[in-house]
């Protein structure tokens, strides 16, 4: 009996990817005025991106539909084969709740459905990990467990150019927005646990980049036995910042990725993304 690993786009893995992988994704949507478009599969980041920062639409983002999982979820069951599905953090998006439906649609006890409570590199570093356990033949049942047992040790920390478009996506308060409202204060947030919240500010990158080495320093360190990635909007120049920093303070490296049009709807041209598992 196979066991299927399914999903979302925000994990950012691409088609290719997803193919060579052996993962099925579902996509979220961004959409500008009348015209939505599925996140790696209608439109690519660059031309996003220049939609964006036009100034012109302020984009929206939607999850899936049921039917989206439904059409896999019944071909699993068809199979007699069993699924771990990994959604987008449920604080972020609906599209756990979208997948929840689709199960109970299709009546199939073996779906195993875990919400990440992240998204972006985190999300990928979760089913790469999941990955790995199938390849060590767990079956599913065991693969979510582990997956939920992991995700409280997961930790993504960002520096982002300004919290207006978080504010405006509904995904942070209207008074957090003040903390980035000064001159070459950079806001750093910390998704930990599905909470997005403002860890604090700091007087230009420089100074962002060494309160996030302190906030990994001042954890349980680094399980260096899963990667560390980093992620970007846009460009990746900050990105590459915030790694020689980590690396010339704690020895940590890892690959770059770039953050897709859903979150990068929310986050904005310019930030930049460190995720790693935290030592148990």
């Amino acid at each position: 009996m196979a066991v299927h690993l399914i999903t979302d786009s925000t994990s950012d893995i691409t088609p290719a990817e997803a193919q060579r992988l052996g993962v099925e994704m579902i996509p979220l949507k961004v959409i500008f005025g009348q015209d939505a478009y599925r996140e790696g599969v209608d439109i690519d980041m660059p031309a996003f991106y220049k939609r964006l920062t036009s100034g012109k639409e302020q984009p929206t983002t939607s999850q899936p539909a049921p039917d989206d999982f439904l059409t896999i979820f019944e071909r699993v069951k068809a199979a007699g084969d069993s699924a771990v599905v990994l959604s987008i953090s449920s604080t972020l998006s609906g599209t756990m709740q979208s997948a929840v439906i689709a199960r109970d649609l299709c009546g199939c006890e073996d779906i195993h459905i875990v919400d990440s409570r992240t998204t972006i590199t985190g999300l990928r570093l979760l089913v790469e990990y999941a990955l790995r356990l199938r390849d060590q033949g767990m079956d599913a049942a065991s693969i979510a467990a582990a997956v939920e047992a992991a995700r409280g040790r997961l930790r993504l920390y960002a520096v982002v150019d300004t919290l207006e478009y978080l504010c405006r996506g509904g995904r942070l308060s209207r008074s957090a927005a003040v903390v980035g409202s000064l001159l070459n204060v950079k806001p750093l947030l910390s998704l930990q646990d599905g909470a997005l919240s403002v860890m604090g500010k700091a007087r230009g990158l420089h100074a962002a980049y060494a309160k996030i080495s302190q906030a990994v320093q001042a954890g349980k360190g680094v399980d260096e036995t899963c990667p560390v990635y980093f992620g970007y909007t846009m460009t990746d120049e900050k990105a590459q910042a915030l790694r020689e920093r980590l690396h010339a303070d704690l020895g940590l490296e890892g690959p770059m990725y770039p953050v897709g049009c859903v979150v990068g709807a929310h986050a904005g041209p310019g930030a930049c993304v460190v995720t790693y598992l935290e030592k148990a």
